[in-house]
């Protein structure tokens, strides 16, 4: 199931944020972000999800609410030039972008033993295994807020300090450049 505007006079980069909100999302929870989403974009997305749930419950009989957003997209459409006069008799070159919108949506996979989607059983037990390894970064040491000259030089092993202390091979004087022509 899925819907899509076209010519949108909207400019993609612009679209896509928006779109990107409610990728992978059920319906309703991508109701409530695009509901709350302060952009111009997000009204014309709100509807673009409207029309797409509206074909899910017409053409395949589902319900709206158990939808998920599987695919989001934004395309770039034709861009319309227009021209600005500047100063001195020149033009500026307006670029008016374009986009096409498209939004798949399928159903939401659930197993029987509970009703949350898949997809979010296996965001939720993938933090628990990552706990150990975050109880191990919070062990590391960190950085000190002192600038890198502030800072000490650590004391040098006896063996590196007498390496250090034998005078360096003088560099033979450089040639003077006589004038002969």
């Amino acid at each position: 199931m899925r819907a899509s505007a076209q010519y949108l006079r909207i400019a993609p980069r612009k679209a896509r944020l928006v779109v990107e909100h409610i990728r992978g999302r059920t319906v309703p929870e991508a109701r409530t972000v695009l509901a709350f989403t302060p952009r111009a974009a997000a009204r014309e997305v709100e509807k673009i999800l409207a029309s797409a749930v509206a074909n899910a419950e017409a053409n395949h009989g589902l319900l709206g609410d158990d939808l998920i957003v599987s695919a989001a997209y934004v395309d770039e459409g034709p861009v319309i030039k227009r021209w600005r006069a500047r100063a001195r008799g020149r033009v500026a070159r307006i670029k008016k972008r374009t986009c096409h919108v498209t939004i798949r949506l399928a159903p939401v996979e659930t197993d029987g033993a509970e009703s949350r989607p898949r997809r979010r059983q296996a965001a939720a037990a993938a933090p628990a295994a990552e706990a150990p390894a975050a109880e191990e970064t919070q062990e590391k040491p960190k950085r000190s807020s002192k600038p890198a000259a502030a800072k000490k030089p650590a004391s040098k092993p006896k063996a590196a300090a007498e390496k250090s202390e034998k005078p360096k091979p003088k560099r033979s004087p450089r040639k003077k450049k006589t004038e002969e022509s």
